[in-house]
């Protein structure tokens, strides 16, 4: 249940992409960032922030004004915690299969099929 009442959306993402990039920051920060890509009002934005603090993505600093939000979860736990979600729900868990199809999905360029023969080495025990 904690891992379905945190899962954000995808404005929620937009929001904690804009943090994880930069330090915390106000709702009115947040915005003119979000705006720059897509025009977003500033309340839709609060209310978003609103919304994100219930669920517990975010942490609101209420000792001063205007108050500063800051992420919960790093970008790293955040994603982990995603793709935990759709491996179980889209692939039955099934960790084979969501690989398989995240590569078969889009072409890797070298750089990114290095990288991945590098983890697979490290969790080999560095097996060649």
């Amino acid at each position: 249940m904690e891992s379905k009442r945190r899962r954000p959306t995808e404005a929620e993402l937009a929001i904690l992409r804009v943090l994880w990039e930069g330090q915390a920051q106000t709702v009115r920060a947040i915005q003119r960032v979000l705006n720059q890509s897509r025009p977003t009002g500033y309340t839709t934005v609060l209310k978003l922030m609103q919304i994100m603090t219930e669920k517990g993505l975010v942490e609101r600093d209420e000792t001063c004004r205007p108050q500063i939000y800051r992420v919960r979860y790093s970008q790293q736990q955040t994603q982990r915690q995603l793709l935990g979600d759709l491996m179980n729900r889209a692939f039955g868990g099934s960790v084979k299969a969501l690989v398989l199809q995240a590569l078969a999905a889009k072409k890797s360029s070298p750089e990114e099929l290095e990288a991945m023969e590098r983890l697979l080495d490290r969790i080999e025990g560095g097996k060649q």
